[in-house]
This record gives C-alpha cells, sequence and structure tokens, in this order.
C-alpha cells in the first residue's frame, strides 16, 4: 500500500491545476488518470480562450504542459482509474486501482462529466473539427457560416443563442415536436432571425472530408432522410458526470454531481470535489483550473488542521 497526503481522481484541467498547487506546497500527491491526460480539452485543435495564449494553444499541447507543471513539483501520475474508493474509520480514505492500493489523508474529485453523444458515424471522426459540446469554445470558428445546434433543452437554446453572435444561421434540431428548455429562452430563440427549426428530426450521420460539410438528417414520423449542409455540429443533450466513485460517500445532486461549497468541501471531511463533476460548475478550462486550484489551497487548510502523519 501506498501512502500520500493528496490522492486526485482526474487528470483534466482541475485535476492537473490541484496536482501543481498541492505538489507545490509539499504534500505527497498522487493522480489517477485512466484515459487521456488532459481531459476534454486534449481533443480541442485550438484553445483560444484560456488566459496567456493570444495565439490560442492546441489542447492536447496545453495538457502535457500542465502535466509537465504538476511532475516538476514532484507530483505522480498515475495512468489506471480508481475502481473503489472509501473512507475508513480514522478519516483517510482507501482507493483501489486494477494493481495498488493507496492511503491518502485527502481526496480531491476531478473526474469530470462525459457529454451525452449522438453514437452516430462521424460524430467521433470530426470532435474537434467540426463537432462541438462548447459554444462558448468554438463558435468564433463558424463566423459567417451555416451551423447545426442537436438538442431542446435549456443548453441547447442558450448555447444556441450564443452561437448567433457569430453563425449565419443556427439550425436547430430536434428529435420532438416541441422544447423542453425554458419559456424565456424558447421566446427569445423563436424570436431570434438567425435561429431555424428542424422538428420531429434526428441526425442520421455527420458528414465531411477533413472538416464537417454537413449532415444526414432523417424525419422520425415519415422516415424521410435529407441533407443539410453545416459547417459545425454543436451537441447538448446532455452530460454524465463522472461521480460513480461517490455515490454512497458523499452528497450528489439529482443529476449526479457532487454538491460542493464554495471552498469545493464535500458534505465529507477530507473529500473534495473540483471541475465539471460537481454541481453548478462553469463547464470552462479556465474554471476548471480555478476550482482545482481552490480544491488544492482547502485540501492543505484541512491537512494542516490535523495530527502530524505517524
Amino acid at each position: 500500500m501506498q501512502n500520500v497526503d493528496i490522492a486526485i481522481i482526474g487528470g483534466g484541467g482541475a485535476g492537473l491545476t490541484a496536482a501543481i498547487y498541492a505538489a507545490r506546497a509539499r504534500r505527497s500527491t498522487v493522480v489517477f488518470e485512466h484515459k487521456v491526460t488532459g481531459g476534454q480539452i486534449a481533443t480541442t485543435d485550438a484553445v483560444e480562450n484560456f488566459p496567456g495564449f493570444p495565439n490560442g494553444v492546441n489542447g492536447f499541447d496545453l495538457a502535457q504542459l500542465l502535466v509537465q507543471q504538476a511532475e516538476k513539483f514532484g507530483a505522480q501520475l498515475v495512468y489506471e482509474g480508481v475502481t473503489a474508493l472509501r473512507r475508513e474509520p480514522d478519516g483517510a480514505f482507501t482507493l483501489e486501482t486494477g494493481s495498488e492500493t493507496y492511503r491518502a489523508r485527502a481526496v480531491i474529485v476531478t473526474a469530470g462529466a462525459d457529454y451525452n453523444r449522438l453514437g452516430v458515424p462521424g460524430e467521433t471522426e470530426f470532435t474537434g473539427r467540426g463537432v462541438s459540446w462548447c459554444a462558448t469554445c468554438d463558435a468564433a470558428f463558424f463566423k459567417d457560416q451555416e451551423v447545426a445546434v442537436v438538442g431542446g433543452g435549456d443548453a441547447a437554446l442558450d448555447e444556441g443563442l450564443f452561437v448567433t453572435r457569430y453563425a449565419r444561421k443556427v439550425h436547430l434540431i430536434h428529435r420532438r415536436n416541441e422544447l423542453r428548455a425554458s419559456r424565456i429562452l424558447q421566446e427569445r430563440a423563436f424570436a431570434n432571425p438567425r435561429f431555424t427549426f428542424t422538428w420531429d428530426t434526428v441526425v442520421e450521420t455527420i458528414n465531411g472530408t477533413d472538416q464537417v460539410q454537413g449532415v444526414t438528417l432523417r424525419n422520425r414520423k415519415t422516415g424521410a432522410t435529407s441533407e443539410l449542409p453545416v459547417a459545425a455540429v454543436f451537441i447538448f443533450i446532455g452530460q454524465t458526470p463522472n461521480s460513480g466513485l461517490l455515490r454512497g460517500l458523499a452528497e450528489l445532486d439529482p443529476a449526479g454531481h457532487a454538491i460542493t461549497d464554495l471552498s469545493m468541501r464535500t458534505n465529507v471531511p477530507g473529500l473534495f470535489a473540483a471541475g465539471d463533476v460537481r454541481a453548478h460548475a462553469a463547464r470552462q478550462l479556465i474554471a476548471a483550473c480555478g476550482d482545482g486550484a481552490t480544491a488544492a489551497i482547502t485540501a492543505e487548510h484541512y491537512l494542516a488542521s490535523l495530527p502530524a502523519a505517524e
């Protein structure tokens, strides 16, 4: 069994920033990541809204810089997932992976959330090349072009309205014949001349060569298919937080997000959550990094209040 001060579950922006702060505070720190280091941002071709990069930065390159900075201060990265997390009677935590058991005095969960996907051909291939789950991140790339937004809830309309600041036309594609979004967002969308609505329709394929060039649509009532030329597809059909390890341990909201205070504390002493896995997250890289820094600082204060480790 390995003993550490702080264990961080998730190696995205929140987790790597937490690792930088925790390791720099001279706390023994381990980060667990079983997918791509850097999280969702590592799959983004160009990040233009992260401070300090006026010309933008490749998402994968930015993630590697965060890794290097965390390792510089002594953080250990473990490329395995945590399969079990439990709090022991003495207040410490036991974490299990496929090959090792760790004991940590504090845990920061930064496992993020996975955007719900359409599961259609072209979605994976064109991720970062016209397929997006973040209008704030990517709408500016499609100035004066036609794009599609998929979904019918608050996120689809809110993000779609943001896209209209740049795109010439936004085609909202919804599988039902009415929206689920709040009434005020519906009113704004219906009043926006750049919005068009395609009802009872699903995306069958996302098409293109190097970039998205269009989508194939299918009407759910008639079965008829059609082609819609667009430069991008923004998908807003929900998000699933990666909070399985917290179920039965910490308080979650109905959607499964960890409930924290502004210092990233959960209702369990020594257990913190940051980034998209927590409730009311901004779902932006810079905000996730801020969450991670806050969680690490709060965890440091928590550890400092405990009796010295033997």
